[in-house]
């Protein structure tokens, strides 16, 4: 399989994304290309990961001095004490600014990763090498870094972008199924925003790409998914107006996850399937989407079993909790939630023109748990 890039253009930096089928193996010449003065590399990574693919990497960069920092990838990691011991770490080591961090992980690590170099000696060099089939479509993309607040997720955090991200379809060989759901969700939220034949192929094929991997079709569905997220970064690199659209389904999905404690019982890609559908049934309801639209959504769901009922996941009385965590997302205005819906597949509403209250938002949920 030959390797492809495509190139992120940001007002503030334009970066590479690699892609290809054991592109790892070309690390060392991609980062003499890209950040050629660096002496020192200090990587991040989850201590998951199989071994063997730590071990590829630090034998294709050992001509360089390495660092590494190992931790068990969670939601409870992004915390501003973890990125505190990774930063002393790294003054420790004496990095300067033309060193690099390597992300090497899932949408923890490089979110987690990117939140600390982002703010060590105000900004020290960033290569993503995403691990996880989400962190390939999505976090490792764009520039967003984070830490978690017990206010809620993601609610600490700065706009940095990498030197370049590597993605490797190879990666993906050991990805558990429940993981590749979890990527298909961010897979599946670009086409529903923006192209609706990009929908309707994942319709056709999307079986071939969860259930067999097949590398072909895993391969064009990353590359498009990362094309639609892309352009839309291009256009609105700190999330002002137009990259909020991003957000379908997110405001839902953080209520969800808050409400289970960040944990394992619900991870981010189920939470956000979860949240574009209530995100359309809700659309539905307001007379935006037509219901040949929801229904074709609601085949595919069924047709990939995605979570789509929040009764199988929450009882009744977890509602409220879920509106608390709705409630301090950070795109909200003046206490109210703020939404994206869908008004056909590929289009969905402007950024801050569907603003709810929570009464509203915990009536259209008590509606839909007890259809």
């Amino acid at each position: 399989m030959k390797s492809t890039k495509i190139i992120v253009r940001t007002r503030n930096k334009s970066y590479p994304i690699y892609f290809g089928d054991g592109i790892l193996n070309s690390i060392e010449t991609l980062i003499k290309k890209n950040v050629p003065n660096a002496k020192k590399i200090y990587i991040i990574s989850d201590k998951k990961l199989p071994n063997f693919l730590f071990k590829k990497l630090i034998k294709s960069l050992k001509k360089y001095n390495l660092k590494i920092y190992s931790l068990h990838a969670s939601e409870k990691t992004k915390s501003f004490i973890v990125a505190h011991k990774i930063i002393e770490n790294l003054l420790k080591n004496n990095l300067n600014r033309s060193d690099c961090i390597i992300a090497l992980g899932g949408g923890i690590v490089t979110d987690l990763a990117s939140f600390v170099a982002s703010l060590t000696k105000r900004g020290l060099q960033l290569v993503n090498i995403p691990t996880t089939l989400l962190a390939q479509v999505d976090a490792s993309i764009g520039g967003k870094t984070a830490v978690n607040s017990t206010q809620g997720k993601n609610l600490i955090g700065t706009f940095y972008q990498p030197k370049f991200v590597l993605v490797d379809i190879a990666f993906l060989n050991s990805l558990p199924y429940r993981e590749m759901i979890c990527g298909y969700g961010e897979i599946l939220k670009h086409s529903l925003i923006l192209n609706k034949k990009f929908f309707l192929w994942l319709s056709k094929n999307s079986k071939k790409i969860i259930d067999n991997k097949d590398k072909k079709m895993l391969k064009t569905a990353i590359i498009k998914s990362c094309k639609i997220k892309s352009k839309v970064v291009s256009k609105d690199e700190e999330e002002k107006s137009f990259r909020k659209i991003l957000n379908f389904g997110h405001t839902f999905a953080h209520g969800f996850e808050g409400a289970k404690n960040f944990t394992r019982q619900l991870n981010h890609g189920e939470a956000v399937l979860l949240g574009m559908m209530m995100a359309a049934e809700l659309s539905f309801k307001k007379k935006l989407l037509p219901l040949k639209d929801l229904s074709l959504l609601k085949q595919h769901y069924l047709d990939m079993k995605l979570p789509m009922k929040i009764k199988k996941f929450f009882k009744r009385k977890e509602i409220d909790k879920i509106i608390s965590f709705m409630v301090k997302d950070k795109k909200n205005l003046n206490n109210k939630i703020n939404l994206i819906l869908i008004k056909k597949i590929g289009k969905v509403t402007k950024p801050n023109s569907i603003i709810m209250s929570h009464q509203e938002i915990r009536k259209f949920l008590i509606s839909n748990y007890i259809q």
